[in-house]
């Protein structure tokens, strides 16, 4: 298959730019490329240590863990929804771990909507990027799966549990 994405109304529609060329930092400002991934699903999650889905992260570390082979999460704090997310780069890792032995990949804090959306939210919310759908994100949590092609494939709001057969039949 090639970086088609076949929809419901009969057109392909090619992304404009691919996924893995996109740059983020991870929690620790270092470069997370994306490419290393190829070959897995990716399932990007913004997340908030203040919200009333915060122990999501426990699903997430359990997804992470039993499809590790096949799956890598990626969680991305953000502080737009409630400002559920006040605090540092440093003080969130130490939260995560402390509190949910989270070992997925963790990004720097970014904007997932607005002026100052990230380049990746960009690209998953914008079918003219993405070659398959538009979308908002709604609230802390949403979950946006991508196959191991960089190809998207659905998008879950936050009641969408990490472990949902929403979720893991896609696997």
């Amino acid at each position: 298959m090639t970086l088609f994405s076949f929809l419901g109304n009969g057109q392909n529609v090619r992304p404009n730019e691919s996924l893995f060329k996109l740059k983020i930092n991870d929690i620790n400002g270092k470069e997370l490329k994306l490419e290393e991934y190829k070959g897995k699903k990716i399932l990007f999650v913004n997340v908030a240590s203040k919200c009333g889905f915060t122990n999501q992260y426990d699903g997430l570390q359990d997804l992470y863990s039993k499809y590790q082979g096949k799956l890598v999460v990626i969680g991305l704090p953000c502080n737009q929804f409630g400002a559920q997310e006040p605090g540092t780069e440093q003080e969130i890792q130490s939260f995560c771990r402390m509190n949910y032995g989270v070992d997925f990949p963790m990004t720097e804090k970014i904007d997932v909507k607005g002026e100052n959306q990230h380049p990746i939210y960009q690209w998953l919310t914008q079918k003219q990027k993405n070659g398959k759908m538009n979308s908002s994100v709604k609230w802390n949590f949403q979950k946006y799966l991508v196959d191991e092609e960089g190809r998207l494939i659905d998008v879950f709001y936050s009641i969408t549990k990490p472990m949902s057969k929403k979720i893991t039949k896609l696997l």
